[in-house]
């Protein structure tokens, strides 16, 4: 999966994906799993995986990002390969808290990734670019 997840979390989601396909169904011990590590993300993560909420946004370089629609109808922008969202709760629980590895965009886009239920978006570099700069711009 991705390397700047914990190894048990690589592992958990490795074996959620395995059973989807398998059954197209994820098995109550790997959703307990999921709120005993992700806690408090967890669930709200599946609310968003479950309403298609995920969208992978790719260029014609490769160049990808996610932008997920959270549950306040804001649109996030979150970056798997840096483990990055720009939601407030990343920025409080993760960065400055310490509280959380991760918020519940980015659990929705692990998620969406190993159930295979990300909505594709492919645009050019410039609208890429546009994405990516309107989000600093709202920071600043």
């Amino acid at each position: 999966m991705d390397s700047t997840l914990p190894a048990v979390a690589q592992e958990l989601l490795k074996e959620i994906r395995k059973a989807f396909q398998e059954t197209s169904h994820v098995p109550d011990d790997l959703l307990l799993g999921l709120k005993f590590l992700f806690g408090p993300s967890a669930v709200p993560a599946l609310d968003l995986v479950d309403q298609r909420s995920v969208t992978r946004v790719v260029s014609p370089s490769g160049r990808t990002a996610y932008q997920v629609l959270g549950s306040s109808g804001k649109l996030y922008t979150c970056y798997s390969s840096c483990h990055f969202c720009t939601c407030p709760a990343f920025g409080f629980t993760v960065l400055q808290k310490s509280e959380s590895f991760l918020c519940k965009h980015i659990l929705a886009v692990y998620l969406s990734r190993a159930l295979g239920a990300c909505q594709e978006l492919t645009v050019s570099e410039e609208q890429l670019t546009s994405i990516l700069l309107a989000e600093e711009e709202d920071e600043g």
